[in-house]
C-alpha cells in the first residue's frame, strides 16, 4: 500500500531493530531524550509538549549531541526543533548547531514560519509552503552535505512529515494507496534515497552513519502493525516503539535484524564513541553505548527500559517482558498499580500486549514492580508538573 524502496534498501544494507523505543509517546520530551542521551524527565521537558505562548525550553546546560561532537564537526538541524522557541532556548544554535532550517514546533500550531540560523548571522524567517517543506529540507540538508564534504559532520534531519496535517508534493499526490499519508511516507523514501545516492557520488558512503527513526508511535494515520494503541498512549508499545535502521557499509553488517533493546537516548553515547569521542564529562547519561550491537551483534547494554507518560513511570520493558501500571480511559489517566491491576505482558508470546500473565509469572511480576518502584521514587522528585505561562 505504501512503497518505501530506498528504506527497504537501507535495511538490506544495514541493520534493522525491532525493538527500539522513543524516549517519549509524544515529541517534545522524546526530541529532549534524544539529544541529551538523558531520560527527558532529567531535562525538565518531560510533561506535554512546548506550545507557542510556552516559555520554557531545553535547558543550555544540558549537553547535546552537536555540541558534544564540537569542534571536530559541522552540525545542522533541519526541520522541527520544538525544544523551545523563545530565549534563551532559541534559536537551536545556542545548543550547538551551526545551521538550523527549520520550524519552531509542530506545524500544526500557530502562528508558523520557516527559519534559518547560523551563529554570527541575523535570523532569518519567510512564510511556509507546505506542499514543498519536505522537498525543501531535503535539499537544505543536501547543500549542507555538499558544503561539509571534506570534514566530519552531523546532520539532523527532522522531517515535519508525516505529522499532520499532510500535503504531499504535488509530484507525489496520488502515488499512493494510502492517500495523503502514503504520499508523503513515499515522498520522504523518495528523500533518503537521494540523500544516500548523494553521499555514494560524494565518495562518502563508508564512512557515515546513517540512522532513521521516529520520535514516536503513529498519531491519527499509519500503522503500528500488532503493537497496542499509539501516540500519547501511556505505557503501551505503539506510542514507544519506533523504527530503527542503521547503515554504514564496511563497518554494520549488512542485512542484519536485532531484537536488542534499545532508546533514541543511546544515540549521544553510541555517536560520540563512533567518532572517537568521549561523552561528555559529568553528565549523568540514562542511554548506552549500542556500537557493540551494531558491528558485532552484541547483547543489549541494557537490563529494562523505563517508559513515561508525561512524567509518571507508566510502564517498564525488558527483554522477555513488560510491565504497564498507566492506560487512559475515556480521557482520563488511570495509574493501575494503584488499584492493584498492574499488569505483566509475555512480549515474546504477545507483543499485543493483550493477556496479563502476571499469576503465571509471579516472580516476574515481583520483580519487575520492585524495578518501577525504584524508578518512581528515583525520577519522581524531578517532577515539575505542567510549566504554562499565566494567563
Amino acid at each position: 500500500m505504501v512503497r518505501t524502496p530506498n528504506l527497504d534498501r537501507m535495511a538490506r544494507e544495514g541493520m534493522k531493530f525491532t525493538n527500539a523505543y522513543a524516549s517519549a509517546n509524544i515529541c517534545t520530551p522524546s526530541r529532549a531524550g534524544l539529544l541529551t542521551g538523558r531520560y527527558p524527565i532529567r531535562t525538565g521537558l518531560a510533561y506535554d509538549v512546548v506550545r507557542p505562548n510556552d516559555t520554557n525550553g531545553l535547558p543550555l546546560e544540558e549537553v547535546t549531541i552537536p555540541e558534544a561532537l564540537k569542534p571536530d564537526y559541522a552540525t545542522a538541524l533541519i526541520g522541527k526543533w520544538h525544544l523551545g522557541h523563545v530565549a534563551p532556548y532559541w534559536p537551536p544554535t545556542v545548543q550547538g548547531f551551526d545551521l538550523f532550517f527549520g520550524l519552531p514546533y509542530s506545524h500544526d500550531m500557530k502562528p508558523i514560519a520557516l527559519y534559518e540560523s547560523r551563529p554570527g548571522v541575523e535570523l532569518t524567517k519567510e512564510d511556509v509552503d507546505f506542499p514543498r517543506l519536505t522537498e525543501r529540507f531535503f535539499a537544505r540538508g543536501a547543500r549542507f552535505i555538499d558544503e561539509n564534504r571534506e570534514r566530519p559532520f552531523f546532520l539532523m534531519m527532522a522531517l515535519t512529515a508525516p505529522h499532520y496535517p499532510l500535503q504531499p508534493h504535488p509530484s507525489m499526490a496520488g502515488h499512493s494507496a494510502a492517500g495523503a499519508y502514503g504520499d508523503v511516507v513515499q515522498e520522504i523514501d523518495r528523500g533518503v534515497g537521494g540523500l544516500l545516492g548523494q553521499l555514494r557520488t560524494l565518495g562518502l558512503d563508508r564512512d557515515t552513519l546513517v540512522i532513521v527513526t521516529s520520535d514516536n508511535g503513529p498519531w491519527f494515520e499509519g500503522s503500528s502493525g500488532p503493537l497496542r494503541d499509539r501516540k500519547g498512549g501511556a505505557g503501551w508499545e505503539g506510542g514507544y516503539r519506533v523504527p530503527f535502521l542503521v547503515r554504514q557499509p564496511g563497518r554494520v553488517p549488512a542485512g542484519k535484524v536485532s531484537d536488542a533493546l534499545t532508546m533514541n537516548i543511546d544515540l549521544m553515547p553510541t555517536l560520540t564513541r563512533w567518532a572517537g569521542k568521549a561523552p561528555p564529562a559529568g553528565v549523568e547519561l540514562d542511554g548506552l553505548d549500542i556500537g557493540p550491537v551494531l558491528t558485532k551483534g552484541a547483547a543489549s547494554p541494557h537490563d529494562d527500559l523505563i517508559l513515561f507518560n508525561n512524567e509518571e513511570v507508566a510502564g517498564l520493558r525488558t527483554a522477555r517482558w513488560k510491565y504497564v501500571i498507566r492506560t487512559y480511559y475515556r480521557g482520563s489517566e488511570i495509574p493501575l498499580d494503584a488499584f492493584g491491576y498492574d499488569l505483566l505482558f509475555d512480549m515474546k508470546a504477545d507483543p499485543g500486549e493483550t493477556y496479563d500473565v502476571a499469576t503465571l509469572h509471579p516472580e516476574v511480576a515481583a520483580d519487575l514492580a520492585a524495578r518501577v518502584k525504584a524508578a518512581q521514587a528515583r525520577f519522581k522528585p524531578l517532577a515539575k508538573g505542567p510549566r504554562r505561562p499565566k494567563a
